[in-house]
């Protein structure tokens, strides 16, 4: 009989499933690496601002070094940006550690984390990791229902997981309604509240969840560089929360776990407004793009409040997997999300518009082909 390493719990993870590189593509299809498009992985299509670059340059003489593992002039930075003491801000190596070390700093094996279906796939790994008991809230038009949320958290809960805008779904909680949750969820539960795509909501839509944490001692605020700062090769995330938490995630933390040039190009691209504003309006123009093609093509999709945009490309559950193919062969990268319980659908991340226009293209192509 061989072995079993690793505990139960452990074995059965499905490792996360990233969007297919660049490389691999071309690899795989023969296609020419610089006539693919990718619109996977809900990255910026303006890429590094040129600030990032420039301090990542200035940064480099000192990579000999170990990076600061307080992180001392990025905390600063964020501090004066969320009007927070320092100590209220725990830097992550993207926001995805962020959500692993809240997981490892409040539950226990056995106790349980309560998260929305559709939700971010790292909510149900974070919780498998530890050996965490799942509670898996229905979604409601394919987000979250806060008030299921509230009425199944257990005695035993000691996390939930809360993303808005929500991945891959791209739904968005009115703040009010944020609110009325925090107030009703147990002090003795940590919320956490994911905003990775904060930075694409309309300012009708923007609220500052920062002053939550100074009403909620319980809340911990996720935000990442990865998405409108266009840092997502450097994995720089952070959160905010009372001291309390903060000094249990930094307890767990790895040292040095934001790198040199991460910290700089993290303190260059906050205070870019200019590249902010500009890849929000690109975001809001390519949304548009996308849903009246959608809308010509007949295609059922959800209304989205991130960089992306969930459509549903047939009625079968081969559908996604299908279309996605079709469209790889064309060296257009989109992302399946089966593996969210979403077969028919597929998630598109918002490009430059002539990206956008190679996307519409090929998907014509590759639905007329499925037919």
């Amino acid at each position: 009989m061989s072995k079993q390493y690793g505990p139960e719990y452990v074995r059965a993870i499905a490792p996360y499933q990233a969007g297919k590189p660049i490389s691999e593509v071309a690899r795989e299809f023969g296609l020419n690496e610089e006539a693919i498009v990718k619109l996977a992985s809900n990255e910026n299509p303006f890429g590094v601002p040129e600030s990032a670059q420039k301090a990542m340059a200035a940064a480099a003489a000192e990579l000999g070094r170990y990076p600061d593992a307080n992180a001392y002039d990025l905390k600063l930075a964020l501090s004066k940006r969320y009007d927070v003491p320092m100590d209220w801000i725990t830097l992550g190596n993207g926001s995805n550690d962020i959500l692993e070390i809240a997981a490892h700093a409040f539950c226990e094996r056995g106790q349980s984390i309560v998260y929305s279906e559709f939700s971010f796939a790292v909510y149900a790994l974070a919780t498998q990791g530890i050996g965490a008991r799942h509670i898996v809230v229905p979604a409601k038009d394919y987000g979250h229902d806060l008030d299921a949320m509230a009425a199944a958290i257990a005695p035993d809960t000691k996390l939930v997981f809360i993303a808005n805008p929500n991945n891959p779904t791209g739904t968005f909680i009115p703040g009010a309604q944020i609110e009325a949750f925090l107030k009703k969820v147990p002090s003795n539960v940590v919320v956490v509240l994911d905003e990775a795509y904060n930075e694409f909501l309309s300012p009708e839509d923007q609220f500052e969840s920062a002053l939550w944490v100074k009403q909620f001692p319980n809340l911990l605020v996720s935000r990442t560089f990865s998405k409108a700062y266009g840092l997502a090769g450097l994995r720089v995330g952070f959160s905010l929360a009372q001291p309390e938490l903060t000094d249990l995630m930094n307890r767990v933390r790895q040292p040095f776990n934001v790198n040199s040039l991460a910290q700089a190009a993290a303190i260059a691209a906050l205070n870019d407004r200019e590249f902010l504003a500009r890849s929000a309006q690109n975001n809001k123009a390519g949304y548009e793009q996308f849903v009246q093609a959608f809308q010509e093509l007949g295609l059922e999709y959800v209304p989205s409040y991130g960089n992306f945009v969930l459509v549903k490309v047939g009625n079968d559950d081969g559908a996604g997997a299908r279309v996605n193919l079709a469209l790889l062969k064309q060296g257009v990268i989109v992302r399946p999300v089966g593996n969210y319980g979403l077969p028919q659908w597929l998630r598109i991340s918002i490009g430059l518009p002539q990206e956008n226009a190679i996307l519409i293209a090929a998907l014509q192509k590759a639905l007329a082909s499925a037919e």
